[in-house]
């Protein structure tokens, strides 16, 4: 049996997000951020402060990758972390105004990445696309944690 790339999901999936990857990247570059801190972002910027363990799980990366992320994050001044009032053994994560502003930018510029890419459909396809997506990750997600 041979392996075409044209009829497997995996392949396709894969190839998708590297090219909606690129795009983001060339986007929110000239904002200061990077794909991984925009992803961060998403978390940060749309609910109270977190835990770095919280933030890992919510956006699915391992705690070292996470570490370095936001080192890279405090450095650049689009993070501070504050005192945890729950738990004085570890710090909540919180974006700076800084981070805020690039991630309205960088939000809008994901945006246009996403209705371009989706042009080509119609807007019910759009939404069975969508929709047969969330179910595919549903499907293979049967972790209900990140990898630590």
């Amino acid at each position: 049996m041979s392996f075409d790339p044209s009829q497997s999901a995996g392949y396709l999936v894969n190839q998708l997000a590297r090219l909606f990857a690129r795009e983001l990247n060339k986007s929110v570059q000239p904002l200061g951020l990077a794909p991984a801190q925009f992803l961060a972002l998403t978390r940060l910027c749309s609910g109270p402060p977190m835990t770095q363990r919280d933030l890992a799980r919510a956006v699915n990366v391992d705690q070292a990758t996470m570490a370095g992320t936001l080192s890279r994050m405090e450095r650049d001044g689009l993070i501070r972390r504050v005192a945890n009032p729950s738990d004085g053994r570890s710090q909540l994560i919180a974006p700076t105004d800084k981070a805020t502003a690039a991630y309205h930018q960088a939000t809008s510029q994901a945006l246009a990445i996403n209705d371009r890419a989706l042009s080509a459909l119609s807007p019910d396809d759009r939404d069975r696309f969508l929709s047969h997506l969330r179910t595919l990750i549903a499907t293979l997600d049967t972790d209900a944690e990140a990898p630590e």
